[in-house]
Order: C-alpha cells, then structure tokens, then sequence
C-alpha cells in the first residue's frame, strides 16, 4: 500500500519547511481560500518537512510486525534499501504505522523521510548484537565510554543529503536501563549506543518526536550542515549516565527550537572534538542558533559549551530559554591541552528556577582521552555576552575560573537579576582568570567584572542578523 504525498506549501529556502499532508491510498483535493482541503473517508496527517516525497511505503509492506516483541530489525534495513532506489527520484518515505516495533540499529538514505505515526513507538533492542562496532570518532580518538570501538546509533546515518526524522510525536524507546547498569558495573567493551547519529551529512531534520530512555546521547549530529531539530521531547531519568540530549557536533548553521528536555546530563552540550584529535581534525561548531528551550537537570548544564572543544565553538546565539532545578545556566568546559576557542557567544532572555550556579565557566575540566595532548594547548575564551536574565532560588551566582596565564576575556554580563536561595553560598560570586564588564546584575558581580553603570553603558551584544 503507497501513501499519497500532496504539497501544500513550496518554499524553497532551507531554513523554512514544505507542509506535506500525508492520505492513505488517494485523495481529492480542493482550493479553498488559497489552502488545500483534504477530504477522505481515512485519515490525513499534516507535517512540516524541508522536502517533500514522491514514493512511500508502510514498514508492513517489508515484514513489519509491531507487536512489542519481533524482532523488525531486518524489514527496517530492507525497507530502507529498497526505498533508496528512489533518492534520484523524487525521495521516498517510510511510515511506521502504530505499534510497538522492535529494532536493533538501522541506516538511513538520501532524500529520505522516516515519518513515525503518532501512537508508533520504536523500542530499541538491549542487545549488544544487535547494534555492529564502529570505528571511534576521528575527532575523539577514542570511545567516551571506553577506549576503541563504539556501538552504532539505533539510527545512523552517514554521507547522507536531505534526511527527515519525524512523526506525530511518536516515540523512539531506548531501553536503556540495561546500558547504564553496565555502565555503572564497568562492563562495557565498547562506548554506548546514541538514538538518532547523523555523520558527515547535509540538510537533515529531527522535529516532532518523543526521545526517551537512551542508553548515553540522545541526538549527535556530527560532521554535517544545516541541520534542524525542532519541537522534541527529551526525557531520562536525572540520575542516568550521559544521557544529554542533543549534541551538534563539528556542525555548521544548526538551529534548535521549541524542545523540552529533561535529562541526566548536559540538556543541550556543544562539542567540537577531543584535545589533540579534535585540534588535528579541525572542524568548528559554529552559527548555532537555540531558542525556546526547556531545560530540567539537576547535575549538568542547560547549555554546555566543551568540554570536548577542540576543533573550536563560534557564533552560539541562544534566547528564550527556561531552567528549572537545574545545575547550571550556560557553562564553557575546558582545559590546558584542549587548544581550540569558545568565542562569540551570545545569550539572552533566560529564565530560572532552583539553580545551583547561574554562570560557570571551568578552565580545569580535565577528562582527556590520553596523556598525548599537548600541554601547551591553551583554549581561546573570548566575547562571551549574557543579557536579559532572572533566576530565583540560586545557590552560587558565578564561578568563572579561567586558565592562569590564559585568561577568559570579553566576558559582558548585563541587566541580570539573581534571587538568593535561603542557603546561598556565602561567596556568591568567585571569579579568577578572566576579565569583562557588567551592567544592571544583582547582586552585583565580582571586581574582575567591574560595573559600568546602565546610564553609561549599553546592553551586552546580541546580534540582530
């Protein structure tokens, strides 16, 4: 059975979306007031998509059974191998209909949609055999989790063009209990599974889906450009290992927006590559854009800046972000030997409930792959501007510590307002290291941001291009 794709919308520029309307077997279609009117006695669906499709199938048509316990590792990959005839074609997509489907990883192709339907649920095996060893990351050198191999990613995909990953809100289940028992026992050989991987790739899409349970990563996109994840749901126990939720990675023009994420581990972290692979591979992460994100994690970061940095981190622009019992706002994570920068930063608009520290920046974070860096490999930590904040409950209101001898600098902090817990620390700002400007923060910040008064000053930056 095909699905019958209508385009309602054609808008050719990358950042904006083609709205499809998926019907099952044909449809009639009418213009009315300049918009389609869908009419059938099944169902429609209607979603936005970078691109839209000229062949569809069900993962029924490949042997799918969504009863929760076959196996449907095998209709995954067959069904994607037969539709990737169609990448010069017009693009396929695959509909996973409702149901419980279990699978162990499977790759993507080119002009491509995996489309999940809105009570379809993917669980992901625990295992081990069912997700192939991989080679590290050339920009890591080595696994996170152990040195060598790592297992692949539920859904992977690499040297792909015009990929979608979405749904009505279905529900991709990592299952990860398990992973993180081994984790917590050191049992594991190989670096856990991530539930959605895309490596040197461009124009992809992960919008409108509910990510829970992963074994480590949510989303790492790596590698690739122009790429948006919008409007997903994160969610994993507070206290599961690693379990951030997205991670672009050496990745170009990215924009996040519109998540929920309540997760074990950094929310949102910024990575670039690893002390001397990252620097020898040299690839940024830059013009990265995050608005209206939602942040719950009480041991990690809203926003974590490294500390994996290596490769360097330019042009974040992050606005419209709510915190709640969580660690820390936007933290930069460094190190000596890490080389790289973190420049041209730029945040406004967050608010914050129950927070150990508002601002936090570490140039001690330690964690390398090896002892081969380069000990003369010093960070970068410049233009970093924060403006428009109101947090309440807050333990600590800064420990900024840069490097002795390298210095953080450029740091603007303004019109920032910071409510005390009833136990704050004493010492609510330290700062050593660095050097900056304030404006309109209370309390006021330490001697190393010097206030400059609002009548004399402007607000810190926040590019409107």
């Amino acid at each position: 059975m095909e699905l019958s794709i209508i385009t309602l919308t054609n808008i050719p520029a990358f950042h904006r979306f083609f709205l499809l309307t998926i019907v099952i077997l044909t449809a009639l279609s009418n213009n009315v007031n300049g918009r389609h009117k869908i009419q059938h006695t099944w169902e429609t669906v209607e979603y936005s998509a970078i691109n839209c499709r000229t062949h569809s199938a069900y993962l029924t048509d490949f042997g799918g059974i969504g009863d929760g316990t076959t196996l449907n590792t095998n209709a995954f990959r067959t069904a994607v191998d037969h539709l990737s005839q169609f990448q010069s074609d017009g693009g396929s997509l695959l509909y996973v209909p409702a149901g419980k489907w279990l699978t162990g990883s499977f790759n993507l192709t080119s002009h491509f949609t995996l489309y999940l339907d809105k009570d379809a649920v993917l669980l992901a095996s625990q295992d081990e055999n069912d997700y192939p060893v991989i080679a590290p990351l050339p920009s890591y050198g080595r696994g996170r989790d152990a040195e060598g191999g790592r297992f692949i990613s539920l859904i992977f995909g690499t040297n792909l063009t015009d990929v979608v990953i979405t749904g009505e809100n279905g529900t991709i289940d990592g299952q990860g209990h398990q992973w993180w028992d081994k984790f917590h026992k050191g049992e594991l050989k190989f670096t856990r599974p991530y539930l959605i991987e895309i490596m040197h790739s461009d124009n992809i899409q992960i919008s409108s889906l509910t990510l829970v349970n992963s074994p480590s990563w949510n989303v790492h996109p790596i590698y690739s450009s122009n790429i948006i994840i919008q409007g997903i749901t994160i969610l994993a126990p507070v206290r599961s290992p690693n379990t951030d939720g997205i991670n672009p990675d050496s990745c170009i023009n990215t924009r996040i927006e519109d998540c929920y994420i309540v997760s074990g581990d950094d929310c949102i972290a910024v990575k670039s590559g690893w002390d001397e692979y990252g620097v020898a591979f040299g690839m940024p992460t830059k013009q990265l854009a995050i608005r209206r994100i939602t942040c719950i994690s009480p041991t990690s970061a809203t926003i974590a800046l490294g500390s994996e940095m290596s490769g360097g981190i330019q042009d974040v622009r992050a606005e419209d972000i709510v915190a709640i019992n969580t660690e820390s706002a936007v933290r930069i994570k460094t190190a000596v030997g890490r080389g790289g920068y973190v420049k041209d930063i730029y945040v406004r608009g967050m608010t914050m409930k129950t927070m150990k520290y508002v601002f936090w920046m570490t140039g001690d974070y330690g964690s390398h792959p090896d002892n081969n860096y380069d000990p003369n490999a010093l960070p970068v930590i410049e233009n970093i501007n924060y403006r428009d904040m109101v947090a309440e409950n807050v333990t600590i209101g800064g420990k900024l510590a840069g490097i002795s001898g390298d210095p953080f600098t450029g740091i603007c902090i303004s019109n920032v307002t910071i409510e005390m817990a009833p136990k704050a620390k004493k010492l609510f700002w330290n700062c050593t290291d660095i050097s900056g400007i304030s404006s309109g923060v209370v309390p006021q910040p330490c001697d190393l941001l010097p206030d400059q008064k609002t009548e004399y000053v402007s607000p810190c930056n926040f590019p409107t291009e």
